[in-house]
Parts: C-alpha cells; structure tokens; sequence
C-alpha cells in the first residue's frame, strides 16, 4: 500500500467527489422507495383483507431495509477525510473523452490484506468532471484506490467494487496533485499509457477490472 496525505477540502470535495455524490444519491433513492413502500402498506392494510394484511407487512419490512441503507451506506463508506487517508496511491489516465465526462483507467492492486501476493488490475472508471486536470487523452491522474465488497459474507482474495477516486476531487491546491504524480513511479504511468487501448475491455469486463500478467508489471510491483 502506499499511502497519500494532503490536507482535504472538505468544501471542495462535497461540490465534485462523484464518489460521496453517488452515496448521497443512493439515500435519496433509498428515501423515495421507502416513502413509496409505506404507502402502499397503508392502503394494503386499509383494504384490510387477510391478503392485504399480508402484503402490507411485507411492504413495511422492505420500507424498514430501504431505511436502513440510508444509515449504513454513509457509514460503510465514511467520511470524505476517510477515504483519502485509508486509500492507496494509485496512477490513473484519462482513456476515453465524451461529451459529458471521461473514462478513467487506473492500476489498481485489488488483493485483500490476507491475500498470499498482490492481484493488480486494469480498472476503469466512468466520470463527469474532473477540476484541475485537461480533459485530454492520456493526462495523467493521480488517485486513491476505493476497495469494498457488496456483501460481507464474500469470500475471495480480492476486492469486488474497486474504483480510482482523484486526488483533484479533494484539493484545488495544484502542487499537491504534482507531488502525488510524483510519487508514482514513471514505469508506472507507461504501463498505464501504453494500455490506453484496452478502456472499453476493461469496461465490458465483470466488475470493471482486467488482471494484469504479473510479467508485465514494473520491477517495484512485482
């Protein structure tokens, strides 16, 4: 692992970070289906029928578990600050332009603590701004590694939800995402470059990740 500190703005990072945005978006879906549920308990229950009785137990459980993910999905990701300092430092390349956002295409190591060697994968990442960086192919950024499984009761050596969050979605200050590209290494950022081609495989491929011939790796990976 290789760790980045830098001071987070915290402002800065509430305006872009797709990441916190997507949790925030997963609770305000989690609300509508819940309110939506409750509703139809009660007419369900208004019907008051044996059968609807039923069902609207039904409905009010599945109401309660959509609540529920409002609360678990900020704490299961943490805090803007959490993520930058648990995260690893990770090269990332713009792959792909559109015409509302970039794809992003990283090297990643997805093996989990316990696992007997590193996993390392080509991972990419599909996103609508990036402050600080040329929205041009092959501009280099700089991020940290965001690992975790759907379910706890996943059993495998590697992380199944793997994705390169920048570190300009965490500072405007420009000489921290220099220092950042600083600290990976130039073998990295080729291997990146020179597999640019590969974006829309890695897109297509389960879980947005395509492991990587450990032959092909930098000797500081390896």
């Amino acid at each position: 692992m290789r760790p980045f500190q830098f001071p987070v703005d915290v402002a800065h990072a509430k305006s872009v970070n797709e990441t916190m945005a997507d949790v925030r978006r997963l609770r305000v879906s989690a609300i509508v289906t819940a309110v939506v549920l409750i509703g139809a308990a009660v007419w369900f229950f208004w019907l008051a029928h044996p059968w609807s009785y039923i069902l609207g137990a039904v409905f009010v459980i599945t109401a309660a578990t959509s609540l529920w993910v409002t609360v678990w999905a900020p704490r299961k990701v943490g805090t803007v600050e959490d993520l930058y300092a648990k995260g690893s430092l990770v090269p990332a390349v713009i792959a792909e332009t559109r015409a509302r956002g970039v794809t992003l295409l990283a090297l990643i190591d997805i093996a989990k603590p316990d696992a007997e060697s590193p996993h390392y994968a080509l991972v990419t990442r599909s996103i609508r701004s990036l402050p600080g960086h040329e929205l041009v192919e092959g501009e280099l950024v700089p991020s940290i590694s965001v690992l975790s499984d759907r379910s706890k009761n996943t059993i495998s050596e590697t992380w199944q939800m793997v994705s390169p969050m920048p570190i300009a979605w965490g500072t405007t200050d420009h000489s921290v995402i220099e220092r950042a590209i600083a600290e990976i290494t130039e073998a990295e950022w080729s291997l990146l470059v020179a597999n640019i081609g590969l974006s829309e495989k890695v897109r297509e491929a389960d879980n947005q990740q395509l492991l990587v011939d450990p032959h092909d790796l930098p000797d500081n990976l390896q």
